[in-house]
């Protein structure tokens, strides 16, 4: 098994820390800059790494104005995290990153940073520091706290000439314990703040003052938000609520009304709907913002409404009129009838009639065009009907011994496919002849239905669509037409239709559904097969010429195209049994799964009362165990605690049995019809015993000692992985013979670890409080005790972020060997420069208070999906270094897009 791993964001991080409102872009304009998790603006990273940024308004990007190590060999990090701040009058930038010491960064009169250096500080438990306004020398106030807990604040001089902090009398203030979590200044002259407390409620400080002194204070309560962990307020009374704790949101205080809320996010893999697309359950937030969700990685579908229909074979939504911006009716069609849905005053959908329709027989097709016009097709006929009358005004009919058998149409146009009637045979609601098909072309004008041309093929036709690209948005040049028998699609020109590009598919699944695209001022051909894949191709609108060849799997059922506009942005919906968004970024096309089931058909339906919206067809007993602890405060760590076993019955937790236990239970997993704890120093295994009266309980069989506190804990077969709060890593086995667990092998690093996980019989996962990911190996092949004992180190990796929680699923991956030297890491980092000349290779480094090391066997995804984000320019710079062609790597790249 490959040592490689794969590491990617499948999430972006949402947890919001710091937040600032400023003019950065430009002059004009106004910017909410905030830091999520790591990343930051004025970078001071995790790293001691710090970095100025400067917005460059002409190439619109950011250049960096000056970057260093502030970190220094000696000096204990401080536990209150890392503070920096900036002189208001840009004097020089001021750092608390080690416990006694205020590190300062002078400008000089360029602007330019000068040499760091070091003042000693009195106060060891810093909570925060902030420069003062209006000021003549650069001052600083201190909020600390002492050895009683009693929290102060102290003010000082900087003396950048003498290199020392000079103490302002007379400002050293007691305070009461303060429940604030965040402020956030309204007024540029210091006289409102808003201030967010740890329930959640936001309330206004109002500082009145005559001139230079303060001579009251008014505090108003405003209303709630999510637990602030910053506020940034914006202009016009609207205010940025930053949270840790729960959904990050942009508030109207005028109203008191959400305008814009992000998700907070943390995780559990299932595959809820049995589709093997992985599904995320997070315990998002904390505290009165906690919250259980499920996540899909893909598009979120609101339903509005739902009704169980039987045999639906297609769907349509009709306009009233040509300029009506929403639509009126709403087609359901079924397999001998046509039925007709209609807004009624209220907003609310009601059956109704259009007269000029046939509804006793199935719609293969059905469109509003030019002149306040509905286009009804059937298997006989195409009708025309008035969409403001609803009568009946012209048809075409299909010549005799012919059948239609698909159609399409824009506003102006429309193609059918015509079937003879004899030696016909029936195949997946398709028509298959051993003679030709036909094509005929049709105008419509008012009334009147015109047949243009009509071309025989030499096989039968599967689908086609004639949807306008191009400069006019109401006109098609070019129609695609899929075909049984040879496996291609056709590209005709109208209206003479004539055969102008022929594209073999290969294989044997014929195409169900063709469209024609526009994303991002690119044309494409997308066509659909039976069995769930997907093609697409670069289309040139002038020579009809079809490159780039692409497919993916989006499914395993036959798909079904249909666009749809969101945000003034046009998207393809693929109905199938994995339903599919098609959607460009960056001039790429991406492909995000839908929150939904089975879909069949999609139709877009904008209504006033719901806009912008989609119509979608579409002991055997289980005990849940709870670990439990009694968490006393004249104890270090906890001494006793429960197991609770639980079953659900009637829809209520029923509590079974329950069993004490000496210490905190930190862990629980099923293990070979067996309960495993991790219970403090201990892994204690128990059995699920049935007593003489019928009831159950937990009996204890064997345990193991030797941990400092065993915190996590995975198993695999007989093998149990230990997570231990100092001692990294331990491999046990539980022997079924002896009835006992016996100690395998360890990492003898001293690690303090965050989660562990099984990634095969031979490699383990860990994380560490340092924010560094790191795998190690069971050594079964080595030739002593010793070296059978000791697990092997063979990755190490930074990611930045602290773990809590691994989980296999569908967004975890493991590559081959071979496919690791197509991954082009090490030309990335030399195309692409880190924001504020920050080194990819060190920041990935694995780094903790006993050594740092270069990243091994670790493979950044966010680095090589950026990739598809360069010029072609930097991508050919790579191709050229890694001698792989630009298309062969965009293809293996989107293929690990996919994956997550």
């Amino acid at each position: 098994m490959s040592v490689w791993n794969y590491v990617v964001t499948a999430q972006k991080p949402t947890n919001v820390t710091h937040s600032c409102v400023g003019n950065f872009t430009s002059p004009q304009e106004l910017n909410l800059i905030i830091a999520v998790k790591h990343r930051i603006f004025y970078l001071l990273l995790q790293k001691d790494i710090s970095c100025v940024l400067q917005w460059d308004a002409e190439a619109s990007e950011l250049i960096t104005r000056a970057m260093g190590d502030v970190s220094d060999r000696i000096g204990r990090p401080t536990d209150n995290g890392q503070i920096g701040i900036i002189d208001p009058d840009c004097r020089l930038i001021g750092l608390h990153l080690y416990d006694g010491l205020f590190k300062v960064i002078p400008f000089d009169n360029k602007g330019q940073l000068k040499e760091a250096f070091n003042i000693r500080l009195e106060e060891l438990q810093v909570l925060d520091i902030k420069f003062l306004y209006g000021c003549s020398k650069p001052t600083i106030v201190v909020l600390y706290q002492d050895n009683k807990d009693a929290r102060h604040v102290k003010t000082y001089e900087v003396a950048l000439k003498d290199k020392d902090l000079l103490r302002v009398r007379g400002l050293r203030t007691t305070l009461t314990m303060s429940i604030t979590r965040a402020y956030g200044r309204v007024d540029a002259d210091g006289s409102r703040y808003l201030l967010g407390d740890h329930a959640g409620l936001l309330h206004l400080l109002v500082i009145t003052h005559e001139k230079e002194k303060v001579t009251g204070l008014k505090i108003e309560l405003l209303g709630e938000t999510s637990i602030a962990s910053t506020i940034s307020y914006l202009d016009n009374a609207v205010v940025y609520i930053g949270s840790s704790y729960g959904d990050s949101q942009v508030h109207m205080l005028k109203s008191w009304k959400v305008m814009s809320t992000w998700d907070q996010l943390l995780i559990s893999v299932v595959d809820l709907e049995r589709q093997g697309q992985g599904q995320v359950v997070t315990c998002s937030g904390a505290y009165k913002d906690g919250s259980l969700r499920i996540v899909r990685n893909g598009i979120g579908i609101n339903e509005q409404a739902s009704v169980e229909l039987q045999g639906i074979k297609g769907m349509w939504s009709l306009r009233s009129s040509t300029d009506d911006p929403f639509d009126t009716f709403w087609l359901l069609v079924f397999i001998s009838e046509t039925r007709i849905l209609a807004m009624n005053p209220e907003d609310e959908l009601e059956e109704t009639e259009i007269e000029g329709f046939c509804s006793q027989v199935q719609t293969l097709f059905c469109h509003y065009a030019v002149y306040n016009q509905l286009v009804q097709v059937t298997s006989s006929c195409v009708r025309l009907v008035s969409s403001t009358t609803r009568e009946f005004r012209t048809e075409w009919n299909a010549p005799s011994g012919y059948s239609i058998n698909v159609a399409t149409a824009n506003a102006t146009q429309q193609v059918i496919e015509l079937e003879t009637n004899f030696n016909i045979k029936l195949y997946d609601r398709f028509l298959l002849a051993t003679g030709g098909g036909h094509l005929v072309y049709l105008e419509i004008g008012d009334g009147v239905l015109t047949e243009v041309k009509h071309a025989q093929l030499e096989y039968e036709i599967s689908c086609l669509d004639i949807n306008p690209i191009g400069e006019n948005p109401n006109y098609s040049q070019l129609a695609v037409v899929g075909m049984w028998t040879d496996i291609s699609v056709r590209i005709f020109s109208l209206p003479d239709l004539n055969v102008i590009t022929k594209e073999h598919l290969g294989g044997e699944i014929i195409p169900r559904s063709v469209l024609l695209c526009c994303f991002e001022g690119i044309s494409y051909l997308l066509c659909a097969l039976g069995d769930g894949h997907l093609l697409n191709f670069l289309l040139n609108l002038n020579t009809g010429e079809l490159t780039d060849r692409k497919k993916v799997s989006l499914g395993t059922q036959p798909i079904t195209l249909r666009t749809f506009s969101s945000k003034n942005t046009t998207h393809v919906f693929a109905a199938s049994d994995r339903p599919t968004v098609i959607y460009s970024s960056n001039k790429k096309i991406l492909y995000s799964n839908v929150n939904l089931k089975e879909v069949s058909h999609m139709c877009p339906f904008n209504s006033a009362a719901f806009p912008d919206s989609c119509s979608f067809s579409d002991d055997i007993n289980v005990y849940y165990c709870v670990g439990t602890a009694y968490v006393l405060p004249e104890e270090n760590e906890p001494t006793k605690g429960r197991i609770l076993v639980f079953m659900v019955e009637e829809g209520k937790l029923q509590l079974i049995t329950e069993k004490e236990t000496k210490g905190a239970v930190y862990s629980l997993n099923a293990f070979n019809g067996k309960l495993l704890a991790a219970i403090n120093q201990k892994i204690q295994l128990y059995k699920w015993m049935l007593r003489d009266d019928g009831s159950r309980e937990l009996q204890s069989e064997c345990g193991h000692h030797g941990h400092i506190l065993a915190l996590y804990v995975q198993t695999r077969g007989d093998f149990i992985v230990v997570g231990d709060l100092m001692k990294s890593i331990s491999l046990l086995i539980y022997k079924h013979e002896e009835g006992a667990i016996e100690e395998r092998a360890r990492d003898y690093n001293a690690n303090w670890m965050s989660a562990v996980e099984i990634l095969d019989d031979d490699i383990y996962l860990g994380s560490e409080n340092n924010f560094n990911l790191f795998t190690v190996r069971k050594n079964s092949e080595g030739a002593t005790d010793e070296e059978r004992g000791r697990l092997e180190v063979v990755g190490e990796y930074h990611l930045g972020e602290f773990v809590n929680r691994f989980r296999h699923g569908s967004l975890v991956m493991r590559l081959p060997d071979s496919d690791v030297g197509q991954i082009p890491t090490s030309n990335l980092r030399k195309v692409i420069k880190g924001v504020g000349g920050l080194s990819h290779e060190q920041w990935r480094s694995f780094n903790n208070e006993k050594k740092t090391v270069d990243a091994k066997n670790f493979l950044d995804g966010d680095l090589i999906e950026s990739f598809l984000d360069l010029s072609r320019t930097r991508m050919d710079e790579i191709s050229k270094a890694m001698s792989v062609s630009v298309e062969e790597l965009c293809k293996r790249v989107e293929e690990l897009t996919r994956l997550h």
